[in-house]
């Protein structure tokens, strides 16, 4: 009996042994399923972490490249610009001109008038007192130039590089 006794206390005990074990083991399955749910939403935010970083360097890049495109537009801008106003410098220039040619011109006219007569007369006493022997001179010769309108402006092209 006390063999017996003895037997029953030890099952007892290895019951008893039997129910904590399993019951760490469900304590260790659970850490377990916590810890790989844990280690799961780790690699899950690594891969969006991993996503991320490749959509911010592809936009850093794309932002550079609208940098470099920016900088070759007011490049651009500023040639223009300048042509502009290269531009408008030659054409003041030119108008500056054109008004010094249009106050000469009415003394020129005068000239150009009085030449005419001069010839005019010289032919009549030509034609009157018959041939001369007279050599006329290289002025005499000298045609009258009349003076058209203003020379048109040259055509300014703007290129794109």
């Amino acid at each position: 009996e006390v063999q017996v006794d003895e037997l029953q206390r030890l099952l007892a005990g290895m019951e008893k042994e039997h129910r904590s074990l399993l019951l760490k083991m469900k304590e260790g399955e659970a850490e377990l399923a916590r810890l790989r749910s844990v280690e799961g939403d780790k690699l899950a935010e690594q891969d969006r972490s991993a996503q991320l970083e490749k959509e911010v360097a592809m936009l850093r890049e794309k932002i550079h490249h609208l940098d470099d495109m920016l900088k070759s537009q007011q490049r651009k801008v500023r040639q223009m610009i300048e042509q502009l106003q290269n531009s408008k410098t030659v054409i003041q220039a030119k108008d500056a001109v054109i008004q010094e040619l249009k106050e000469r011109r009415p003394p020129l006219l005068q000239n150009l008038e009085m030449h005419d007569r001069i010839e005019h007369l010289i032919e009549k006493q030509v034609s009157r007192g018959g041939h001369s022997s007279r050599v006329r001179s290289k002025s005499e010769y000298v045609s009258s130039k009349r003076l058209t309108g203003p020379k048109p402006l040259p055509l300014i092209r703007v290129v794109e590089t």
